[in-house]
């Protein structure tokens, strides 16, 4: 077999075959093939795409290119819940929680934020001494004893998508539905959960801007799930403003930890409860969307989810102290007022500007090595389709650096607009694909 026949064959528009795609992973990850002929074959899958069975078969590939997680000592059915990221998303701390307060086992592997998206990692670090750099042996006692655990992306995950992504990135290839669908599936598969629940998100902070986009996204990675013999289940959720009111990390654990007790916003509560009856239901502890409401509404309402959140940042060595008096968590020196410019209905907040505003703070990172402030960020008093007064508050910018808050702060005043005629409130559940 020669790599100069499958990048041929492939530019030529025909089918690669099961061992095609084995040849060329195995030669990229082991450096028998070099990586001149692979970014030609990214770009002739690029123009050319790939079948569903050719995505399975190299989600399947890149997922045995390292370690792969074998969970089924671990007794009862384990998830894991995957985003595609974006503004104000703390879903996970809600999520989890609550699903193994009712319980379902979660196993999940999570990154850190690059870019205007938050990541799970940084924002569990606003708990003093918490950390994800745990061993496998750990990860997988916490999620017996727990009943979840979550850690840091190990090296020998899908190690060979991790390498595919990087020459993606500098070869304009990374915009393809069964390449994105491939690299994320890898990961999930390996981490050895038995169903998975995806929220794939849609709008201006997503990565997929159109609804179109992301139900091409969800479907495929759905299908590849449930062909690799996994329950999958995807949520395609509104993206087009911030979710939820905090955008930063420490604030948004303060949000995610009233959202366990009840008191969380309206649109983010939604989130979490829809894709906590998909994750039950996927998981067997449910078996109908009104049983599944019932046992969320329970694990609240009886502090067990909060609870449970305490009892899984005290297992990895965080303060869990946190959980139950917020005030503990570090605090921004100064508060700014935004004020709504005129009267009228809150037209639009463009999303990905709000994260880039967070990230202006200090609160998201440029580059990987930057140093993130767990303090800083931005809390919304009115969202989209909310009539608001001239000089009514509309948001507080938490700031730790005159300079770097006149500069937020101008951004995110252009980030809003304003309307006469009445705005519609924004959906956020758009589509759920099986």
């Amino acid at each position: 077999m020669r790599m100069y026949d499958i990048i041929m064959k492939k530019r030529n528009g025909r089918k690669l075959s099961k061992e095609e795609i084995e040849f060329f992973v195995d030669g990229f990850q082991n450096g028998t093939i070099p990586d001149y002929q692979v970014s030609a074959l990214m770009m002739a899958i690029y123009f050319n795409k790939m079948d569903k069975e050719e995505t399975l078969n190299l989600t399947m590939a890149m997922m045995n290119s390292g370690e792969v997680l074998d969970l089924s000592h671990i007794p009862g059915i384990k998830a894991d819940k995957h985003s595609t990221g974006g503004v104000g998303d703390k879903t996970s701390l809600s999520l989890i929680p609550i699903v193994t307060s009712c319980g379902l086992k979660v196993a999940k592997m999570s990154g850190r934020g690059l870019g205007h998206t938050g990541g799970t990692i940084d924002k569990l670090e606003s708990f003093p001494g918490f950390s994800t750099d745990i061993s496998t042996e750990e990860f997988e006692r916490n999620i017996e004893n727990v009943g979840f655990s979550i850690m840091g992306q190990t090296k020998d995950l899908a190690p060979a998508d991790k390498k595919l992504y990087a020459l993606r990135d500098v070869t304009a290839t990374v915009d393809n539905i069964s390449l994105i669908a491939s690299s994320i599936m890898s990961k999930k598969l390996a981490a050895g959960a038995d169903a998975i629940v995806l929220d794939v998100k849609t709008g201006s902070g997503a990565f997929m801007k159109t609804l179109e986009d992301s139900e091409s996204l969800a479907r495929e990675m759905v299908d590849i799930g449930n062909n690799a013999g996994r329950k999958t289940i995807a949520v395609i959720s509104d993206m087009d403003e911030p979710l939820g009111l905090a955008v930063g990390n420490a604030l948004e654990v303060k949000e995610a930890i009233e959202t366990l007790k009840g008191n969380g916003p309206a649109d983010f509560t939604e989130l979490v409860y829809t894709l906590a009856e998909k994750m039950l239901i996927a998981g067997g502890v449910a078996d109908s969307e009104e049983a599944a409401k019932e046992k969320i509404e329970d694990a609240v309402s009886s502090g067990r989810a909060l609870k449970k959140l305490a009892e899984f940042i005290k297992a990895q060595g965080g303060d869990d102290r946190y959980v139950y008096n917020t005030e503990l968590f570090p605090k921004a020196e100064i508060i700014e007022e935004v004020k709504a410019p005129r009267s009228g209905y809150i037209k639009k907040i463009v999303c990905d500007e709000v994260g880039i505003c967070s990230m202006i703070l200090g609160g998201g990172r440029e580059k990987k090595e930057d140093i993130i402030d767990l303090s800083v960020g931005i809390v919304f008093k009115h969202k989209t389709g909310e009539y608001v007064n001239k000089d009514d508050v509309i948001a507080e910018i938490h700031a730790n650096d005159r300079e770097k808050l006149k500069t937020a702060k101008e951004r995110l005043i252009k980030a809003i607009s304003f309307s006469d005629e009445k705005v519609p409130i924004k959906t956020i559940i758009k589509k759920v694909i099986y």
